[in-house]
């Protein structure tokens, strides 16, 4: 298929249309639930150095975010604010693991936060951002291989800081690499949904959108296991839900709640 340089190229074919809009639908609420679970570390890192590192890999995924719903809005899916924050949990596509709370408690009065669940986390969402969008780099879609082209001037420095985390503690304590691995089984049997591309994976791999989802899933546990060493031995699974079919947990109104408080109070200011 010849490249589709434009918006009103894509939407000559409705086929194409649909299956490009669920797959940014993907990239750009992936990255919004996640940023918001790391921006609730702010202040409660572990030390100085990372808080501050955090917050700016937090900033850039919400970045990432943006530029995914501003192809949507590009595309005339209503206007990126409103994509981001005025749709409800029932229309959101990310993965259900990515939306889980950091731990017990609240931020303001008891975070009983787990640093190894989010390390894991973020270890295996950022693998994964990384093979999606090298995959998307090539998309027949070129304004989507752009965008991909762009983030990836920025994000493997994202994965090369969890890389760095989840390796030190691992190697730490017996305590510590007890947490790791007990996280890493709990996110194997959660993360399936992520790693899929929902009900039009067989379209958007006809229309050159993005690579199939079996070698996507291959490269990420390639690439997990060139990091760890090993993989978990036991099946993948979705014991959460399918974020991808728009299934999802009170964890996520919880942090649509959060994230929507300042927009909805005034919502003529810019996102």
């Amino acid at each position: 298929m010849n490249l589709v340089e434009t918006p009103a190229e894509a939407q000559k074919n409705q086929s194409y249309y649909n299956a490009l809009v669920e797959l940014l639908y993907q990239f750009a609420d992936d990255d919004f639930i996640v940023s918001f679970r790391g921006s609730e570390w702010l202040g409660l890192a572990p030390h100085i150095e990372e808080d501050v590192a955090f917050s700016s890999i937090t900033q850039n995924t919400m970045g990432h975010a943006f530029l995914f719903y501003q192809l949507l809005e590009d595309l005339g899916e209503g206007s990126a604010d409103s994509l981001a924050h005025d749709r409800s949990a029932s229309e959101r596509r990310n993965a259900v693991y990515f939306e889980k709370v950091n731990g017990k408690g609240t931020y303001v009065e008891e975070p009983y936060y787990d640093w190894a669940l989010t390390v894991v986390r973020q270890f295996l969402y950022e693998t994964f951002k990384k093979v999606k969008l090298q995959a998307a780099s090539r998309s027949s879609y070129e304004p989507l291989a752009h965008t991909a082209q762009k983030i990836l001037m920025e994000q493997p420095y994202h994965l090369a800081h969890w890389k760095m985390w989840i390796t030190q503690l691992h190697g730490a304590t017996e305590e510590a690499r007890m947490r790791i691995h007990s996280r890493l089984e709990e996110a194997w049997r959660e993360i399936l949904d992520a790693l899929e591309l929902g009900p039009l994976a067989e379209e958007m791999e006809r229309q050159k959108l993005i690579k199939k989802e079996k070698d996507l899933q291959e490269e990420w546990q390639q690439s997990v296991e060139e990091t760890l060493g090993f993989l978990p031995n036991i099946p993948l699974g979705k014991n959460l839900g399918n974020g991808r079919a728009k299934q999802h947990t009170k964890d996520l109104e919880q942090a649509l709640a959060t994230l929507t408080e300042v927009y909805v109070s005034d919502r003529e200011a810019v996102w």
